[in-house]
């Protein structure tokens, strides 16, 4: 099935769908050097891929699976169209440039809880490359095959019952310790619940009385399943120190991040994308966090 959209504006595909991607080797996103995107979904219709790209202005959509009429039918969600920009403005001068080069930034939404909690429940509190070590090993085990002529290797997200089911041994070989294991198998038997969410605040209570997820989960999931523009990531390791830095010059913790984003309330996260697009970071000392391997254990 085919797609033709045209935006409103012009659109940055690439940047719209990147808080999608798991890391360079993520199963279910690739970018590909024609210049189109490919993503995978489990919709309320059933496993889909879409391949996106934009030609003179038009987002150009195919899309393949049970799911593929879904998939067509949220895109424009997907790249923004729903995104209300009504009552943000930039109030540095640092944040300018970037906020009128990629206009807003938009920010999209899925409406998809569990493929969006499953790898932020496994990127708490490690570093991404060993949450994306576990992702990818899940994806390839339990995964299935993308429909379509998806690029080799492409694989859907398991569903709820699926993950409810992974055995301890298979946890421990992705690379994931009991404790994240729990948390996803927990979430997954109330899944039906979590995805029948009507708004962000509805998730962020549902999401928020299970055992192991807590505001920065949560900050993760909302952010793409609602694009939820004000879902700022509390607890986050590198966020508070980049909008302190970009902000101030001086790196900050969360309760200072949250003083230099009071003026954006209601739009903290955009403001955050707009902090990550200037490209200042602060300068690096001391080793890096080790990425942990539980598989040799």
């Amino acid at each position: 099935m085919e797609r033709v959209w045209v935006p409103g504006g012009p659109l940055d595909v690439g940047l719209l769908l990147h808080p999608h991607r798991r890391g360079a080797g993520d199963p279910a996103f690739r970018a590909t050097r024609d210049g189109a995107v490919w993503r995978t979904c489990r919709t309320p219709e059933g496993p889909g891929t879409l391949r996106v790209s934009v030609r003179a202005g038009a987002v150009h959509a195919q899309a393949w699976g049970p799911g593929a009429r879904w998939l067509l039918e949220a895109l424009p969600g997907m790249l923004g169209a729903d995104d209300d920009l009504s009552g943000f403005s930039v109030r540095h001068a640092v944040l300018q440039d970037v906020a009128r080069k990629h206009a807003g930034p938009l920010i999209g939404r899925t409406g998809r809880v569990m493929e969006a909690l499953v790898p932020a429940v496994l990127e708490q509190k490690v570093v991404a490359r060993e949450a994306w070590r576990a992702w990818k090993w899940l994806l390839y085990r339990y995964g299935e095959p993308a429909p379509g002529p998806a690029p080799d290797g492409m694989r859907v997200v398991p569903e709820a019952a699926v993950w409810r089911e992974v055995p301890t041994w298979h946890w421990h070989k992705a690379g994931a310790e009991m404790v994240r294991a729990r948390t996803i198998a927990t979430a997954a038997w109330h899944a039906d619940k979590l995805e029948a969410a009507a708004t962000s605040e509805e998730l962020d209570r549902l999401l928020r009385a299970l055992p192991g997820v807590g505001v920065w989960t949560s900050a993760e999931v909302r952010q793409r399943v609602f694009g939820d523009p004000d879902a700022i990531s509390v607890g986050d390791y590198h966020l508070a120190k980049l909008v302190g830095y970009a902000l101030t010059g001086e790196k900050t913790d969360d309760a200072g991040m949250l003083r230099l984003l009071e003026p954006y309330k209601g739009h903290r996260h955009r403001a955050s994308v707009l902090v990550w697009l200037t490209g200042l970071r602060p300068p690096a000392r001391g080793p890096r966090a080790p990425v942990r391997d539980y598989r040799t254990i």
